[in-house]
């Protein structure tokens, strides 16, 4: 009996903190020695994020979510622009 290629992974329940990026990270890697992917479902979009920050969204694949992941970089960036620069005031004065 051949061995499954894909394995699906609810991740629907998962914090979306960088602990869990590193587990995830670290299955996908042992999973990849054994000739297997991993694929996440149900991911938050906290979670979702927090993976394309690490810059792992080629690595930690989310099962239909391309076209959502596409778009969150371009949105966090819209979120972070600076539109002006000055300096820091001292909070000690």
């Amino acid at each position: 009996m051949p061995r499954p290629c894909t394995v699906v992974c609810d991740v629907g329940g998962l914090a979306p903190e960088l602990a869990s990026i590193d587990v995830l990270a670290r299955l996908q890697l042992a999973a990849g020695c054994l000739g297997v992917e991993i694929r996440l479902r149900h991911a938050s979009s906290e979670l979702l994020e927090l993976i394309a920050f690490a810059g792992l969204r080629d690595v930690l694949r989310v099962e239909n979510a391309s076209v959502e992941m596409g778009r969150q970089p371009e949105e966090r960036e819209e979120r972070l622009a600076v539109e002006e620069e000055g300096e820091l005031r001292d909070p000690a004065r």
